[in-house]
């Protein structure tokens, strides 16, 4: 039995967008089940703006204080448990491969030289896959980012996917934090960081968990 009202929001992922493939997906299956969710951009049409803080302002506009369940793909998983850290009426959270520890990841994927042009000149071009070029980013973001716990903590109940292949966010980090919380659950997959060819394997769990609220047994 589905909760009434369902609220769902879907989180997309850094230099990404609401028309993600994995966002139209979730939105195709849980339109299925008679949800539609909501699915904002993070940036607000402002990326070189972008900053976990704005993004966290945002959905404090958007959920205004109401129950709702959130999904988040990568950045998009860090900043639902961020959240929901703060904000207990969230109900529930699936996070696919949740960038836990996000500024140090940055840190060491950029590299001091990087990290030192970047906040040199003030901006960096980052590639956006929604406009299929590179856009501007301001060194404000990681500024920002370094302000925010790496393993945020929150008691609802959330479900973790995460591929045993992923690159970008090693899935050591989604293993650290079940391992830290009982009520979180992890689902290693044979996959990589954008889980795209195990979509299927995803909503099958998502499905469920959506509809009871019980996670899967240890």
């Amino acid at each position: 039995m589905l909760p009434d009202p369902l609220r769902v929001f879907y989180l997309h992922g850094f230099a990404s967008g609401p028309g993600s493939r994995k966002a139209r997906f979730f939105a195709a299956r849980l339109a299925s089940l008679g949800v539609v969710p909501e699915i904002p951009d993070l940036a607000q049409g402002d990326f070189e703006r972008l900053t976990i803080t704005g993004q966290l302002r945002l959905l404090e506009e958007l959920l205004a204080g109401k129950p709702a369940t959130l999904i988040g793909s990568s950045l998009g998983g860090y900043l639902a448990a961020l959240y929901a850290s703060y904000h207990p009426e969230v109900d529930r959270l699936i996070l696919l491969a949740p960038a836990f520890d996000f500024y140090h990841l940055w840190l060491h994927s950029l590299g001091p030289d990087r990290f030192a042009s970047w906040k040199r000149n003030r901006t960096m071009p980052v590639f956006h896959y929604t406009y299929s070029r590179d856009v501007p980013l301001d060194f404000e973001f990681m500024r920002d980012a370094a302000r925010f716990p790496p393993f945020p903590h929150f008691r609802q109940p959330a479900l973790l996917f995460h591929g045993r292949h992923d690159s970008l966010v090693p899935v050591h980090h989604s293993s650290l934090f079940a391992a830290a919380h009982p009520n979180a659950r992890l689902l290693r997959l044979d996959s990589g960081h954008e889980l795209t060819d195990v979509l299927d394997v995803l909503w099958l769990s998502t499905q469920s968990f959506v509809s009871t609220g019980e996670l899967p047994p240890k």
